[in-house]
């Protein structure tokens, strides 16, 4: 994984957050990198699918429900790429 393709996962955050990407491009976007997902563990994979899966779901409401809100699933994938940037790091 290079620094530039967190860089990029990190910017549909933003552009999902402004509205200006839906969140079925936003997912297909994440998932679509394999490059990221060669350089972990499995368990970021199985992590990321499970946060991307519930961010689907909840879009499905015309409100957030508690279960899947979407600002606190954002929160998560962010934490998410920290932890990723952090594993990456110890690897070089």
């Amino acid at each position: 994984m290079t620094t530039q393709n967190l860089m990029r996962l990190r910017d549909t955050l933003g552009l999902l957050q402004q509205q200006d990407l839906s969140v079925g491009q936003f997912c297909q976007e994440w998932r679509v990198d394999h490059a990221v997902m060669q350089q972990l563990p499995q368990r970021y994979a199985e992590v990321m699918e499970n946060l991307l899966s519930r961010l689907e779901s909840g879009s499905l409401f015309s409100e957030e429900s508690c279960s899947f809100s979407q600002h606190e699933l954002l929160a998560q994938l962010r934490l998410w790429l920290d932890k990723a940037e952090i594993q990456l790091a110890k690897a070089i």
